[in-house]
């Protein structure tokens, strides 16, 4: 997986790199990969292949319910490795298993993305509107996604973990998600992740303190 510097992706993440709105900050950032083996991706993707493989070994077929169903396809296959690839160039530090990824990754629809963009970065759209004149956030960033990896030929993938194994998930979180573009034609990925974070949290400024403040307010009023 090679890193792909995009100009497009650079002015939306500049925009959104820390955009304070008071008690709130909300932050995103975009990023492309090439999904060619670089260094030691085709080892990494030989052990995932396998991690994969045994997984099916032992699955059972009857189990409709389990993700082997899914997973029995080569290109299903090779699309889940991409995307772990994805995972491990973006954290690098951090240990992603194969298996457990693919619970946590769900295909998606623009429409779903979108839906859940204007609903969650509404204040961060607003801002853009301000600062920037012509299109509003969403439609920069369809632009933007579209240049990169052609929005109708993608498959978008949403990634929701369990918060406890999230490296995504920053302090003082408010909400947080990610996604992943792919077109398999291209052979290209972009991550985008947008998270909102308590300012309150971030600089340390929790309910130890307002209780500190009342507490001296109590003392205020008493005869020493």
């Amino acid at each position: 997986m090679k890193f792909l510097e995009y100009t497009p992706l650079e002015s939306i993440n500049e925009f959104l790199s820390n955009l304070n709105l008071g008690e709130r900050t909300i932050k995103g950032c975009l990023e492309a990969y090439s999904c060619k083996h670089t260094g030691t991706d085709k080892k990494l993707s030989l052990s995932l292949e396998h991690e994969i493989l045994d997984y099916l070994g032992k699955s059972s077929d009857a189990d409709s319910s389990s993700p082997a169903e899914y997973l029995l396809s080569r290109s299903s296959r090779k699309t889940l490795i991409y995307l772990v690839l994805t995972l491990y160039h973006m954290y690098p530090d951090y240990d992603f298993s194969a298996m457990k990824a693919h619970q946590f990754f769900t295909e998606e629809s623009w429409d779903t993305f979108k839906q859940i963009f204007d609903t969650y970065m509404f204040e961060a759209s607003k801002e853009w509107i301000k600062e920037n004149e012509g299109g509003s956030l969403v439609e920069t960033l369809f632009k933007a996604l579209d240049e990169v990896v052609k929005i109708a030929e993608c498959e978008i993938y949403s990634y929701n973990p369990d918060s406890d194994a999230d490296p995504f998930l920053e302090k003082g979180a408010i909400w947080s998600f990610s996604f992943f573009f792919y077109n398999r034609k291209l052979k290209r990925v972009v991550s985008f992740r947008f998270c909102c974070l308590s300012n309150l949290v971030v600089d340390g400024y929790l309910v130890d303190n307002s209780s500190y403040e009342e507490d001296g307010e109590i003392f205020d009023d008493m005869d020493m």
